[in-house]
């Protein structure tokens, strides 16, 4: 996820996403997913800006990629803040074997009370 600042064009947008895109390509990354999230109220103030354009970032990619990425987004002039998440890779498990279910058993009824006169 990135934030850029919200005073680019909707070309300059699209420029830094190939941009981004085309690094991360080089690096060996696969199966991106880009979200452009829009323009977006931050929560607070950051670098005098108070709103932003939120761009997420979904791929697959050695961990090597990582740095050289971030590194780009930092000396870059149109990122104001980005962050990346490593996700766990959901693994297949094997299917579970279905067990028999206990059968519940009412349990007998208690005696009835004895009728006092």
């Amino acid at each position: 996820m990135y934030i850029l600042r919200p005073d680019l064009g909707d070309e300059q947008v699209e420029q830094a996403i190939t941009k981004y895109q085309n690094l991360l390509r080089d690096q060996g990354a696969q199966d991106m997913q880009i979200q452009n999230r829009g323009k977006r109220r931050l929560a607070y103030e950051i670098k005098k800006h108070r709103d932003g354009i939120y761009i997420q970032l979904n791929y697959t990619a050695p961990a090597t990629a990582i740095a050289p990425f971030e590194r780009a987004m930092r000396l870059s002039e149109e990122v104001i803040r980005y962050l990346t998440v490593k996700q766990e890779a959901e693994e297949e498990k094997p299917p579970k074997e279905e067990k028999e279910k206990p059968t519940k058993v009412a349990a007998p009824a208690p005696p009835p009370a004895p009728a006092t006169v």
